[in-house]
Formats: structure tokens, sequence, C-alpha cells
């Protein structure tokens, strides 16, 4: 709970607050405050002061971003812009102050950053698990929360539901499609984005989604970012668009999102979008967990490759069982050409999947 106030401080105070995560190790936390050059330290037990590069007053938060398909950059996002993703949050959810919300989330990152943001803004009561029990939070007395799509799984697999919540935010990977149903709400965003700016496939009032080139997904409004910290690479299109790198499509206001655009496989002239498939493996009933990825192939030029961890270690799923669950569900040349198994699908802290280390 002490973030509370030293965040409640920052905020009145005007002061930016660079968030560390306590789980990175020392040379990864090292390496971002290098990066970040801020111009104090609180280590737990003193502030130290550091000769680093003081941010703009209207700049409340830099975060850094998730660094799935990279090395991370840090965000620089101003009063303003947070204001106004957890008001329009807000008013799409119908939730205030009279709400109550679970901090499950590392508070490094957007999701749990942002319900404390809303203890702030809102005036609601707010409740801190330092660490992830799918039980407790479960159990929870808070009215609303936000968690990423393993949370979910992981609690369901402890035979528990989130039915006792008014809200629960699922965001950051895909979800289940077997877990899709109330109360939980699908977002979409980004760090840059101020967190979730797509509820369940519907742009928050006064968010602007429009498709660019290589079916890129842009974003405008007042939720953006400043821009990268001290970085000369920004992330704008020359009228103001926020470039996700993220591909998808827009019918009739109802935002599709494909993945990043640099995952695509190329597989025999065709494009497979790992997600797609892996949201189609994840409810076979022989396979945990999946990440799908291509592999080079003299044939196919690139193969698509499920990496599989099986439900149960001992009686794994063969190829052929995978590539006829696929096909029944999918055109036959997005099914797994090849398939691995192994013990556990690399993620980031946000619950990510790790692609760069597959």
């Amino acid at each position: 709970m002490a973030w509370l106030t030293w965040l409640r401080e920052a905020w009145d105070a005007g002061a930016a607050v660079l968030p560390v995560d306590h789980r990175l190790t020392r040379d990864e936390q090292d390496a971002l405050i290098k990066r970040a050059r801020p111009t104090a330290v609180f280590d737990g037990a003193q502030l130290l002061r550091l000769d680093g590069a003081p941010v703009d007053e209207a700049v409340a938060v830099v975060v850094a971003t998730s660094g799935s398909a990279g090395e991370p950059k840090t965000a620089e996002l101003t009063h303003d812009a947070l204001r106004a993703s957890v008001l329009s949050s807000a008013e799409r959810l119908g939730v205030g102050a009279s709400d109550s919300w679970l901090c499950c989330l590392p508070v490094a990152h957007m999701g749990g950053m942002l319900v404390l943001l809303r203890h702030l803004i809102l005036g609601g009561d707010v409740e801190v698990q330092a660490h992830f029990e799918p039980v407790g939070l479960a159990r929870s007395g808070a009215s609303c929360t936000s968690v990423v799509p393993t949370m979910v799984a992981r609690i369901h697999a402890a035979g528990e539901t989130l039915s006792r919540f008014n809200v629960v935010l699922v965001g950051g990977a895909a979800l289940d499609p077997a877990l899709r149903q109330p109360p939980l709400v699908r977002t979409y965003g980004m760090t840059e984005s101020c967190g979730g700016v797509v509820y369940d496939g519907r742009a928050l009032d006064e968010v602007g989604v429009r498709i660019g080139d290589d079916d890129e997904i842009q974003l405008s409004g007042p939720t953006l970012m400043r821009g990268y910290r001290l970085s000369s690479s920004q992330p704008f299109t020359e009228d103001g668009w926020l470039r996700t790198r993220d591909a998808g499509s827009l019918s009739d206001g109802v935002v599709t999102v494909f993945g990043r655009i640099d995952d695509v496989i190329i597989t025999g002239g065709e494009k497979v979008w790992p997600q797609e498939v892996e949201e189609v493996l994840r409810a076979h009933p022989a396979i945990a967990d999946v990440a799908v990825v291509g592999r080079p192939d003299p044939e196919w030029g690139s193969a698509v490759t499920a990496l599989v961890v099986p439900s149960d270690p001992a009686e794994p799923p063969s190829l052929d069982a995978v590539r006829a669950f696929a096909a029944e569900r999918l055109a036959k040349f997005k099914a797994p050409h090849a398939l691995q198994i192994v013990d556990a699908i690399p993620r980031t802290p946000s619950g990510k999947i790790a692609r760069r280390a597959l």
C-alpha cells in the first residue's frame, strides 16, 4: 500500500514517477534506470539523488513498455492522458467512487498502475494483492479488477470463477474463447495509449481507430503518450496517430486484432497470424498452453510450428491430432506443419508471449 502514498504525493506535487518491477534482475533494473535517467531513486529506505534528466511538467508517469518484441522503451504519460484513460474507461463500464478495485497486477505495468490511478482519480477503495493467488483473487470482496489471460486460466484451473466481480478487465494477450463471458471485458491497448482503449472490440469515447498500411491498427485521442523518453524514435504518423505495429481490421466499428505485424508467418505465400492459430489450439483438451511460430522450411519458406505444453505430459498430443483439430476450424494452410512439446511458454511479466525467446 506504500505505493499508493508515493503515487498520490507525486501526483499532487506534479512530479513524475518511474515504477521499476521488483521481479527484474539487478542488471535489468540498472539498465532501465540508465535508459530512463531519473533524477532520484527511492530504494525502499532512502532517496538517492542522481544526475538524471528532468521530465516535462505535464508528465505524471514514465512506464517501461512490455518488451515482448524487443528491448523495452519508456513511455512518458501525462496527467491529462492518464485522467482521460481512467474517466473514459469508467464511463464505458459504468463505475465510479462507490466501486472498489483489486490491484493484483504489477504496478510497474499499465494494468496495475491504472488500478491505483482509478483510486486517485475516481476515489473508490482499492485492495492490493502483493502476490497472485488464484483462490484469494476469486474470493476478493472488491467489485472490479484487472487481470491477464494466464491469471484467468489459473483461477479456473483452481476450481474458481470470477463471477463475484462486477467488472473484470482482461488484456495484454489473447483470451481463451471458452473463458469469454461476463463479467470479463476484453481490452486492447498498450502502454503508449495509457492501457486499454478498445473494450470488447469497440473503442472508448474520443478514441480514434483506423487501419493503415500493412493492416496496421493506428490510434488517436486524448490518452496517447507524450512520446518515448529521451528517444528520437517516435511511433507517430505525420498527422499524429499512434502506430501500434499490430495488424487488424475495422468493420462496423468493431476492431479485430490479428497480432504483431512482425510476427506474421509467410508459409507457401500465405499469411498466417500466430494469435489466430493459438486461440484455436488452446481449446484442444490435450493442450494446456501453446505458442505458434514460423520455422525455416525448404518447401514452405516458413513452417507453421506449434510449441505445445501438454495437459498431461505423459500423453502429449500428436502432430496429426493437432493438425486435424486446427483444420476443422481454420483454413488448412494455417494448421501447424510441425509440433514441438515444451515444458512452458515464456511470457513477459504482463502475460504476453515472449516471442523472441521461442
